[in-house]
């Protein structure tokens, strides 16, 4: 599976899809906000520095949305950003609104 398949798969199959590297704090805060808040949401979460084409994924979603850093996080097929836009959306109420919209 190229790597463009794999990420617009990852991103029309799943309600949230995170692309995150495991030892990035900011990765794990947004993470445990979906784990916290959204418990029973179907979420994927790729850990691009456990994967042999991790670099190439982040490549690809740089030249897709234009975000070099991770988490790089979809909500119903919405482009979300990093952890403190995911955390503002939170606060606002906007996660639960994007996770009922049909996308």
């Amino acid at each position: 599976m190229s790597v463009k398949q794999l990420v617009s798969e990852a991103i029309d199959q799943n309600k949230i899809a995170i692309f995150s590297k495991s030892y990035c704090p900011y990765c794990r805060r947004a993470k445990a906000l979906f784990a916290e808040s959204f418990p029973d949401v179907e979420t994927v979460v790729f850990e691009l520095d456990e994967r042999d084409d991790g670099s190439d994924i982040q490549a690809y979603l740089a030249e897709l949305t234009g975000q070099r850093t991770v988490p790089n996080v979809f909500i119903n097929k919405t482009h979300v950003g990093g952890s403190d836009a995911v955390a503002a959306l939170h606060k606002q109420g906007g996660i639960a609104k994007l996770l009922q919209s049909e996308a």
